[in-house]
């Protein structure tokens, strides 16, 4: 059982489009998604509460059901070990369709590295070093 788990929470309403593009960009799967009822108003439909696997790690996905005065901050990052630079590049190009570099892919002396935000906001660092 994982005991960390990072946590998503969207206040957009854009959860479930969110899965679904990393569940396909990754390779991951879906574990649990489960919607709001009818009973919600305005949410119903939108992602209660959802687990997705990228790379055999679980992360939950969100809508709020509150307004917040935050969103994501690259201050917390999703960090992705890739397996070859093919991989960084092709997930390079998927997360900055819409989304935005902090540090575009390069190498910054560690091997190729980039570390960004994509669409949703959400801060990735993607990283691959051939002698690790």
């Amino acid at each position: 059982m994982q005991q960390l788990t990072p946590h998503l929470m969207f206040q957009d309403g854009r959860a479930e489009e969110a899965l679904k593009f990393y569940v396909e960009l990754f390779g991951g799967e879906t574990i649990l998604l489960l919607n709001y009822g009818e009973e919600a108003g305005e949410l119903a439909g939108k992602v209660q509460i959802a687990t997705i696997d990228i790379a055999g790690q679980q992360i939950n996905m969100m809508d709020s059901s509150a307004v917040h005065e935050f969103d994501f901050t690259p201050s917390m990052s999703l960090f992705f070990r890739c397996e070859s630079e093919e991989q960084l590049d092709h997930l390079y190009n998927g997360l900055m369709d819409g989304g935005n570099a902090m540090m575009p892919k390069s190498d910054y002396g560690f091997g190729p590295y980039a570390w960004l935000a994509d669409r949703y906001g959400v801060s990735w660092q993607l990283s691959y070093n051939p002698n690790a």
